[in-house]
This record gives structure tokens, C-alpha cells and sequence, in this order.
């Protein structure tokens, strides 16, 4: 039902996580270290894993790639979120706030895809060992990788193309802190009965095909774990796949109970909770999951801590203050010698 007698709206408010004022700054500053922790953990996995020789595996590529997704993902909500709470200007135009929808979605759903296709580099790492750099091969990480970010893409654009269908004229304040898709189906003023079908069954797709791979993969994983003799090969093919497992419980787990939940069990202040964990909560602690249960990883920041040579980074600062007063001095030198001619 399109909009009579009506308009159209032109833009939204962001209610955001508290309306009192106290509690909405110190969300700021709790939210600002949580975002600048997230930046600066994923961005110190990406530099150990281009900088070290013993982590251009494939799994460490694929982990690359997981902390370049969990930057983007915590980027499209919070700066505009940390924005909203310092300014109080909590508008949003429909553009932005479809545009904010979309790559939400397109990154949401290429972590999805990329979580799964680690499982199954475990799979193979663990059930095929010989044949897992004919399997994981270096073009093969950058066809799956690639992959997920086109199946982020396509999904992403069919979900925001269901929700931008729907006509919205009675209220344009949306009860959460970023634009997401249950909110602004409550929001509309048409009928979303095939629209959520719709978007039920496309999330089904991404999140529940997902989850299915991650699953089946890890059967096999399990079972052949128990059937290694010795307990410390048993601990060891555990440890590889620890980390992997512990990020997938947390992420599918909360998606799946988000996104496919019935209605009855609905509740948008629940939603903004989870919304929290997994949009902000998540991404800061995959590099500390895969950090400090990997040695590997403990090794490699060892490795280019000592390559740092802080006695050469302490010279190189007193050359350049020298050379700073040196100019400072010439400066001025001149300057007086041209007051006095």
C-alpha cells in the first residue's frame, strides 16, 4: 500500500541505545576504546600476518581477510553511532540510512561465507593433511575469498532492494542505533508479510547454508580427532581448530538467533543488545581469540617486537631534533642580521 494522502518520508531518527544524556556519554567513551581496540587488534593481525614469513599460510590468509571484514563491519555502524551520542543529532537521511543497510548486510554476509570456508580449511587440514596445499592453494584462497565478497554483494543488494520497496509515511523514528532490517519493517506503513517471507528465506540461505557447511565440516573434524591413539595428537589437532570454533559459536550463534527467530519471541530492545555484541563486541575480540590461543601468532609478535630497534629509533629522533635547531637557529640568525641592514 503506497503512501495516500501522505508523504513519503525523507529521512529517519535513530532513538539509539538510551535517551538520558549521562548514559549516552558514557557510552561514548565506553564505545570510542571499544572501536579504537577493534581498529587497532585487527590491524596488528593484518600487519603479523604480511610481515612474518611463517604466517602466510592459508589459514592466516583467510584470517587476513576476517580482520579486514571485522573492521569494515564495526565501521558502517559505530563512528555514525559514536557521532549520535556525542552530538545528539541522531537524523539520518534515507539514502544514508539505506546505504548504511547495504553494506551492513554485504559485509555481515561475506564474513558468513568466509567463517564456513575456514571450517572447511580446518576440514581439509586436519582429514586430508597431504593434500591440503593442492586443495588450499594460494589461488584457491583468493577464488573463496573472493567469493564471499560476491556473495556479500548479491545478497546484500537483494535485501536492501526488498526493504527500499516498502513505503514508510506514518513515523520516521526507528527504534534502534544503526538502520537494520527489523526495525524498519515495524517501521512501515505497508504490509511486510511476503517481504519478511522474503528476507527469511534469503537470510535461511546465507546464514542457515552457512552454518550447515561449518557444521557437517566439523563432524568430520571431530571424528577424526578421536580417532588419533595418542592424547597429545589428539590436544594438538584440537588447538588448530580452537580458535576457529570458539569465533563461530559466537557469531553463527548469535545471528542465527537474531535473524531466525519466530516474531512471537521479538523484541527490539533484546535486538539492540545483540545488535551490540556482534556488531561491536565481536570484531574486537576475534584478534584477541586468535592471539592469545595461537602460538604462532604469540611468536610472530615476538619476532617483530625485537626486529624494532629502539636505539636506533631514539637516535634517529635526536638527529632530527638536532637538525630542527639547527634550522631554528640559521632562522633566526638570518632574520636579525636583515633587521639590522
Amino acid at each position: 500500500m503506497a503512501c495516500d494522502n501522505q508523504t513519503q518520508v525523507t529521512g529517519f531518527i535513530l532513538l539509539g541505545l538510551s535517551r538520558d544524556h549521562e548514559v549516552q556519554y558514557q557510552l561514548f567513551y565506553v564505545f570510542t576504546l571499544i572501536y579504537v581496540t577493534t581498529l587497532f587488534g585487527n590491524l596488528l593481525l593484518i600487519l603479523l600476518t604480511r610481515v612474518d614469513n611463517d604466517l602466510s599460510t592459508p589459514m592466516y590468509r583467510f584470517l587476513c581477510n576476517l580482520s579486514m571484514l571485522d573492521i569494515c563491519f564495526t565501521s558502517v555502524t559505530v563512528p555514525r553511532m559514536l557521532i549520535n551520542l556525542s552530538f545528539q543529532q541522531n537524523s539520518i537521511s534515507y539514502v544514508a540510512c539505506f546505504t548504511q543497510l547495504y553494506f551492513f548486510h554485504l559485509i555481515g554476509n561475506a564474513e558468513i561465507c568466509l567463517l564456513a570456508i575456514m571450517s572447511y580449511d580446518r576440514y581439509v587440514a586436519i582429514c586430508h593433511p597431504l593434500r591440503y596445499r593442492q586443495i588450499i592453494s594460494t589461488e584457491n584462497c583468493m577464488r573463496m575469498a573472493g567469493a564471499c565478497w560476491v556473495s556479500g554483494i548479491l545478497f546484500s543488494f537483494c535485501h536492501t532492494l526488498l526493504i527500499a520497496k516498502l513505503s514508510f509515511c506514518t513515523s520516521n523514528v526507528i527504534n534502534h542505533f544503526f538502520c537494520d532490517i527489523p526495525p524498519l519493517l515495524q517501521l512501515s506503513s505497508t504490509d511486510t508479510t511476503r517481504s519478511t517471507l522474503e528476507i527469511f528465506i534469503l537470510g535461511g540461505t546465507v546464514a542457515g547454508g552457512g552454518f550447515l557447511l561449518t557444521l557437517i565440516s566439523y563432524i568430520f573434524i571431530i571424528s577424526s580427532i578421536l580417532k588419533i591413539s595418542s592424547t597429545k595428537g589428539k590436544r594438538k589437532a584440537f588447538s588448530t581448530c580452537a580458535s576457529h570454533l570458539t569465533v563461530v559459536s559466537i557469531f553463527f550463534g548469535t545471528i542465527l538467533f537474531m535473524y531466525l527467530r519466530p516474531r512471537s519471541a521479538y523484541s527490539l530492545e533484546n535486538d539492540k543488545m545483540l545488535c551490540v555484541f556482534y556488531n561491536i563486541c565481536t570484531p574486537m575480540m576475534n584478534p584477541v581469540i586468535y592471539s592469545f590461543r595461537n602460538d604462532e601468532v604469540k611468536k610472530a609478535l615476538k619476532r617483530m617486537f625485537k626486529t624494532i630497534d629502539l636505539k636506533n629509533l631514539v637516535e634517529q629522533v635526536e638527529i632530527w631534533n638536532f637538525g630542527t635547531k639547527a634550522k631554528a637557529r640559521s632562522f633566526y640568525s638570518l632574520e636579525s642580521q636583515t633587521s639590522r641592514n
